[in-house]
């Protein structure tokens, strides 16, 4: 049924992490007891709830009590998969984000809640691209501890965005080492590396790609969700999705360009081998032919239509002249057919 939830046991066991503050200060610390959250958003500005794993059943479903979640909502986030999107239940905005892990072609789900003065993330596992957003709020650097949740949310986007820069960087760096091989080798190993990079550039536009329509939908239906001053913010963090879906599809043409020449090459190189083998197996034909009308050993005695040659004195090297005219003759004319 829809809303239905439904946990898997294997999944990483849940820890709860608290980064609550305001201009002046901040607290940091990990808890037990969601329950806290009531008295945390009354004291502080914003509250940055972060849940990591899955494994924890009665944290998730306590959580979706206490913030009245909606039960599609909670079923997203228990059932990850889920491409990037953007949703809107009447104070709150539910996104969820696709988040590059170490090995770039895969992704984590990051499911994100707005609520007023309140934002909760959760991921897979433990370990994310967050620190960056931690740093500032620990140092108070930039307008974060000025601004309130919805920037804060804004963040956590961005961080995700930005971390796929790294991935096509890396994937960058890898075409062109692949793209000197082609030319110097052109081995099986450079069609397999291409072909994997390929498949990883696929992978990683199809991650990114959601995330401009969840963009689009946050600025244009958001509504008081986020204020008017947070959408520069989040048309830059668009523009920087923009980038990186043409980046991808750029890095997907180059990939295919290099495959279509490293087949090009192959068949080409295949192609000399064929025919320097055409030419040798040209040349030897009428050799072949005079040798095996030399060798069919007619008596001369018994006719004098029966190879006189046999009993000439000069028939062994003649022969072998001759058979060297044929093979030099046969060389000059395909040179000047332009064959070789």
């Amino acid at each position: 049924m829809p809303g239905t939830l439904v946990f898997d046991p294997a999944d990483t066991l849940t820890r709860v992490s608290l980064l609550a503050y305001g201009p002046e200060s901040y607290i940091e610390e990990e808890i037990q007891d969601i329950s806290r959250l009531s008295s945390l958003l009354a004291e502080w500005p914003v509250v940055w709830l972060n849940i990591d794993g899955l494994g924890n059943e009665s944290v998730l479903r306590d959580l979706g009590e206490k913030l009245t979640i909606h039960r599609l909502v909670l079923e997203d986030i228990v059932n990850v998969g889920q491409r990037s999107k953007a949703e809107f239940y009447q104070d709150q905005v539910f996104v969820v984000l696709r988040m590059p892990e170490a090995d770039w072609a895969a992704s984590e789900q990051v499911s994100l809640i707005l609520s007023p003065g309140l934002v909760v993330t959760v991921q897979e596992h433990v370990g994310d691209c967050f620190d960056p957003v931690r740093d500032r709020i620990r140092h108070g650097k930039g307008k974060i501890r000025e601004r309130g949740a919805d920037y804060l949310a804004y963040a956590i986007m961005d961080a995700v965005v930005d971390r796929y820069f790294p991935a096509l960087d890396q994937a960058g760096e890898a075409l062109d080492i692949i793209e000197e091989e082609v030319f110097a080798s052109s081995s099986s190993d450079t069609l397999l590396q291409l072909h994997l990079l390929k498949r990883k550039l696929v992978a990683v536009r199809k991650a990114i790609s959601p995330h401009r329509e969840m963009l689009n939908l946050v600025m244009r239906d958001a509504g008081e969700n986020f204020k008017p001053d947070t959408m520069p913010y989040l048309r830059d963090c668009y523009d920087h999705v923009v980038r990186l879906i043409d980046l991808s599809g750029a890095q997907r043409e180059v990939a295919s360009d290099l495959l279509q020449t490293y087949l090009s090459l192959v068949s080409n190189r295949m192609n000399e081998v064929m025919k320097v083998l055409t030419i040798m197996a040209t040349l030897f034909i009428p050799l072949s032919f005079i040798a095996g009308l030399y060798g069919m050993n007619f008596d001369p005695n018994a006719s004098s239509w029966n190879m006189p040659e046999l009993g000439w004195q000069f028939g062994y090297p003649a022969a072998l002249l001759f058979m060297g005219a044929v093979a030099v003759g046969l060389l000059v004319f395909i040179r000047r057919r332009g064959w070789m």
